[in-house]
């Protein structure tokens, strides 16, 4: 399903709006690779300095297929973009459309320039509706926006679109002045509001406020564009609140030469979303409606409260948190902890009835949950994530780390059995820091590794378990399947050692990774090969890539 557009011949009509999904080089890639449809690779908008942005929560859900998000520009900035960029190979049928932003003309002129030797065009964000200083502060102004679209079209010489705002009387005025300021394209919309969801009476986005996105904002973008096609004949990238064949013949039919398919991708693994824009090719091909069957309208993001019963402290650092009731949770799956005006992360249950999570003190979060006392209230939301589903015949080893056990200590205790235990390796700096040891020795056959030798073998966890391995039988290696949680030094040592001795296909490591949204539209949780921790794993596989279609 070929599309003309700006001078390229493109593999496929669609395009991922900028910050959803591929927001990393790596998962960038891995859609180039194994998505032909979508032919326009929109990136994460970069600015001149890296930008931390909101903490969690950023992604909020107040409807079915309706959302709220702050993500707050999350950047890595101009120079560490540039580098990640000129790792991806684009091939001929692809455009790659690199977003930028900035807080002044000189601004966007300078990142313009640094990025348009790695980009075929440029996507200029005039129009995010939570970042004071940026986006819709500008994209309001007709004047500005002329004055933008001038200048970095004067300083580059390959296309330049701007992203619009909703959040205008006339967008029409918006979309000339960007016209006659030489754009070659226009996108619309960007998400509208901004807007404010709440949860058990506080405020669920970091921010306070968020752009509204998803079903709910279609018909804004179908009067946008319809709007901007009686001003112009240029290209328009229609974007927001689609998800569905009907709705991009909507906005074909209002104006649309490239449809943008961001919120309705929610909840969507890296497989489903391949899945997805074939089927919607397919659907927009043959006059069918399939693929809106695909989008995950059951995606639940609401809390629930829980109160803290106890805190037992391990160590300086190192405590385990009991809650009052319990969670319907499977191996392999994890939850986000959520306490209001402090932020959210994601954790691995140690226990589900009642729930009990392990803590590390590592940052302004963790240090809060260190802090909770009897009585106190947290919320969770989840479970998320792929639970695990070994062999029925496994012989399940476990290694782990931190607070990696309460990722593996469930599928030992679910996937072991009396007569084939789980082995469960567990390593830490020094004795003091380990936990949960009776509850471990009574799920399978512990083994213990402190790297000073105050506890069980002397030296790294990754060298007790190249032991182990090593007086195995051929017939018991074949049936070894490997569950490995912690550190990454941890996990790529002890992986290491499992390659020697069963294929990589029977070996699934979670690594912690950044996690910000959970159900994988943020892609701040990339894994080195593309794919999303957050709904593509926990535990994944350390496979390649999958080869193109």
């Amino acid at each position: 399903m070929t599309t003309e557009f700006l001078g390229k011949q493109l593999s496929g009509p669609f395009t991922i709006p900028s910050g959803i999904v591929t927001t990393a080089p790596a998962v960038i890639q891995r859609v180039i690779d194994t998505m032909p449809e979508i032919g326009v690779i929109t990136t994460k908008s970069i600015g001149k300095a890296p930008r931390l942005g909101n903490r969690e929560p950023v992604y909020s859900q107040f409807a079915p297929g309706c959302f709220v998000n702050a993500v707050g520009l999350t950047n890595p900035g101009v120079d560490e973009a540039l580098q990640g960029l000129q790792q991806i190979t684009v091939p001929e049928d692809r455009f790659l459309l690199v977003s930028i932003f900035g807080g002044s003309v000189e601004e966007f002129v300078e990142v313009a320039t640094q990025l348009a030797p790695v980009a075929d065009g440029l996507e200029l964000n005039l129009s995010c509706p939570h970042a004071k200083g940026y986006g819709m502060a500008m994209g309001q102004d007709p004047d500005m926006v002329r004055e933008v679209v001038a200048a970095v079209c004067a300083a580059v010489d390959i296309p330049v679109i701007p992203k619009l705002t909703p959040n205008v009387d006339d967008i029409a005025v918006i979309g000339r002045s960007a016209v006659e300021g030489g754009a070659a394209g226009l996108c619309a919309i960007n998400t509208a509001g901004p807007g404010y969801t709440e949860s058990h009476g506080h405020p669920v986005l970091s921010n306070g406020m968020g752009g509204m996105s998803g079903k709910g904002v279609l018909p804004l973008t179908l009067k946008a564009l319809t709007a901007l096609r009686a001003e112009t004949d240029l290209p328009l990238i229609g974007c927001g609140g689609l998800s569905s064949a009907a709705d991009c013949r909507a906005a074909a039919g209002c104006g649309a030469n490239i449809f943008g398919i961001g919120s309705g991708l929610t909840g969507m693994n890296t497989a489903d979303i391949a899945a997805y824009f074939a089927t919607v090719a397919n659907d927009l091909e043959s006059g069918t409606d399939q693929a809106g069957q695909l989008v995950r309208f059951d995606v639940d993001m609401a809390f629930k409260p829980y109160r803290v019963v106890a805190n037992d402290v391990v160590c300086e650092d190192i405590t385990v948190v009991t809650l009052d009731g319990d969670l319907d949770i499977r191996a392999g799956e994890y939850v986000f902890v959520w306490i209001p005006g402090v932020g959210e992360k994601p954790f691995s249950c140690l226990t589900h009835d009642p729930v009990r999570l392990a803590v590390i003190n590592v940052g302004e979060f963790t240090e809060r949950c260190y802090q909770l006392a009897p009585g106190d209230d947290v919320y969770l939301r989840g479970p998320h994530g792929v639970p695990v589903t070994p062999p029925a015949d496994a012989h399940i080893v476990c290694v782990a780390g931190g607070t990696g056990l309460a990722a593996v200590y469930q599928i030992g205790e679910d996937f072991g059995s009396a007569e084939q235990p789980a082995d469960l390796f567990v390593g830490a700096r020094t004795a003091n820091r380990l936990y949960f040891r009776d509850e471990c020795d009574a799920v399978g056959r512990v083994t213990l590794a402190t790297d000073d030798g105050s506890a069980g073998f002397h030296g790294r966890v990754s060298d007790a378990l190249d032991a182990f391995l090593a007086e195995q039988s051929p017939d018991a290696l074949a049936n070894m399947v490997f569950y490995n949680c912690g550190p990454a030094p941890m996990i790529h040592a002890s992986e290491a050692v499992q390659k020697r001795y069963v294929p990589a296909d029977r070996i699934f490591s979670a690594i912690d990774y950044l996690t910000k949204c959970g159900v994988g539209i943020c892609g701040a949780c990339a894994s080195p090969d593309g794919r999303r921790i957050c709904v593509d794993g926990p535990f994944i596989t350390s496979e390649p890539a999958a080869a193109a279609r």
